[in-house]
């Protein structure tokens, strides 16, 4: 499997299999590879003559430092799980020099507001770090498709904006979100969870669930407010926000729309690591 570190090598790698006609797929990620990571990727290779993974722990999206640091690295583990997949893959590991030529500041974008919206709200700066390395990435492997999990639905929205507004050669495909047995969205988070966390974790999809079945008979007001009621009577997690919103703009329904289609959202901390779910309301 090639591996490469530097933007201008697997430039000129990509190039060249263009000019041999071949397709290129694209999955960004952060390493600490799962089997949702593996998902994106195979739907990727089932579409594409080759899929590009790039593995690169972005520093401008991070707000908490702690985060940042304590984020997984785990190249050699990535790089053996990607090739028990297919040798039609190939790797870009670079440096944060490689991507930001030493000065690794975010550029400020405008989402049409999508960026304010729930993550926004918790995470300053976040999407700007976000659309930066994407189009960066973009740029450096000039992808035809490119692959992202619904998990980070916000994220997806966000993305397909930045595609739109910069008129990128890119075709944005979502993913279903990828669960563990238990119902868990996986996250290369959850590799952090110690043992009574990783227990309880399950109890957000369950309740997302419980809501999108009281959803179909109470307004959003009352069914964020039950949802708002479970956390406070649980002992280990604790939620940031649960919203339900608007898919199209993301902003939060005060009052539904039969014409409308939404999705709700969760943030939760589980000690110290924070995980998000989403789902469907119709």
């Amino acid at each position: 499997m090639l591996v490469f570190t530097n933007k201008s090598k697997i430039g000129a790698h990509i190039s060249s299999l263009k000019q041999d006609g071949e397709s290129i797929g694209f999955v960004p990620t952060m390493g600490a590879l799962h089997q949702g990571h593996l998902s994106l990727v195979k739907e990727g290779l089932a579409n594409n003559s080759r899929v590009v993974v790039s593995i690169f722990v972005n520093p401008t999206q991070f707000d908490n430092p702690d985060d940042l640091a304590k984020y997984p690295r785990t190249l050699e583990e990535d790089v053996a799980l990607l090739k028990t997949v297919s040798d039609k893959i190939i790797v870009y590991a670079p440096t944060v020099d490689d991507i930001y030529d030493g000065n690794t500041k975010a550029q400020h974008f405008s989402f049409d507001g999508l960026e304010f919206e729930m993550e926004g709200k918790f995470r300053a700066g976040h999407f700007d770090g976000v659309g930066t390395i994407v189009k960066r990435l973009f740029e450096i492997v000039k992808p035809e498709n490119a692959y992202f999990g619904e998990k980070d639905f916000q994220q997806l929205a966000i993305i397909k904006k930045l595609v739109t507004k910069y008129n990128l050669p890119v075709t944005i495909i979502g993913c279903d979100i990828f669960r563990e047995s238990s119902g868990l969205a996986m996250s290369s988070r959850n590799v952090r969870l110690k043992p009574d966390y990783k227990k309880a974790a399950p109890f957000i999809y369950q309740t997302l669930k419980e809501a999108k079945i009281k959803f179909g008979t109470k307004s959003a007001d009352k069914t964020t407010k039950w949802v708002e009621q479970q956390f406070k009577n649980h002992d280990l997690l604790q939620l940031e926000y649960f919203i339900i919103a608007d898919v199209d703009t993301l902003k939060t329904v005060k009052r539904k729309n039969k014409t409308n289609t939404y999705r709700a959202f969760i943030a939760v901390y589980a000690d110290d690591i924070r995980l998000i779910d989403n789902i469907a309301l119709n």
